[in-house]
């Protein structure tokens, strides 16, 4: 039988990580594979990783990751932003990956029939510490207690003047893309950030959430008809449910990180079929 799979957070970078991939194979030559973001961070790291995964899935379908956005000195691409995010989905169509940008895949399996939706949303610091009331003041707490995201060096928003102002775009044309589909086909959205703030309210430091989505989903799982939201980004695997709908978090991490769940990291999570109907 055939399932839609998920996966995020591969971070092939590291050789534990890298070897992991290296052996992912589908039980059923039908499997679909979702890749919620941060596959790595070199240009050739992703186009290997995403070239492995595409030559034994049916189907792979990807959504960018913080990670991806970087532009590390050591890669050979140093192309910023958004000349950076059009490289990548160059690169995903000659591999023959979906990507944000693509006519969304239809998944009509097991489980019955959904839309794939990958979002590029990135975030707009909205998640802010608690007490704030501003981007300024979060930042600056963030800063204060030593808790800063790596994308405030490494992932530049050109040509946009800000971050947020690449989330605001983003968020427009998605939203135009969003209401032209079928109101009674369910919809399997798949973000590197989840779609709602409560995933995050377990963080170990809660500064880190305003770099993890926006306020502006909010609403998407419930406006729409969602079998399943699925992210990363978090690095804490988990499935939890909001408004009635199921969010998955599908991130394999560090090694640092999967090794307190056992000796490899937890394969791909299966999205449909819904396990247990």
């Amino acid at each position: 039988m055939s399932r839609l799979l998920a996966i995020s957070d591969l971070h092939v970078g590291y050789a534990e990580n890298r070897d992991f991939v290296s052996r992912l194979r589908p039980a059923d030559p039908g499997d679909w594979l979702l890749v919620a973001g941060d596959v790595g961070e070199l240009s050739t790291e992703i186009e290997w990783a995403l070239g492995v995964l595409s030559d034994r899935f049916a189907k792979v379908i990807w959504a960018p990751g913080n990670h991806e956005l970087w532009t590390p000195r050591k890669d050979p691409v140093d192309l910023r932003g958004q000349e950076r995010y059009e490289y990548l989905v160059a690169l995903c169509r000659r591999l023959g990956v979906l990507t944000p940008e693509d006519p969304y895949a239809i998944w009509d399996g097991p489980g019955g029939r959904a839309v794939v939706v990958p979002l590029f949303i990135l975030y707009d610091y909205t998640f802010r510490v608690d007490g704030t009331s501003n981007k300024e003041d979060s930042l600056a707490l963030a800063y204060e207690r030593g808790v800063v995201c790596t994308d405030e060096i490494l992932l530049h928003p050109d040509p946009y003047p800000s971050r947020e102002a690449w989330c605001a775009a983003r968020l427009a044309a998605t939203e135009q893309r969003l209401a032209t589909l079928d109101p009674d086909t369910p919809i399997v959205f798949v973000n590197h950030y989840p779609l709602v703030r409560e995933p995050t309210r377990v963080l170990t430091y809660p500064e880190f959430a305003q770099w993890c989505g926006t306020v502006h989903t909010a609403d998407w799982h419930r406006r729409h008809r969602t079998a399943a939201m699925v992210y990363g980004h978090l690095h804490i695997p988990r499935t939890t449910w909001h408004d009635g709908v199921r969010f998955e978090e599908v991130s394999v991490g560090y090694p640092r990180e999967w090794r307190h769940r056992g000796d490899t990291p937890n394969p791909p999570r299966q999205i449909l079929p819904a396990v247990g109907g």
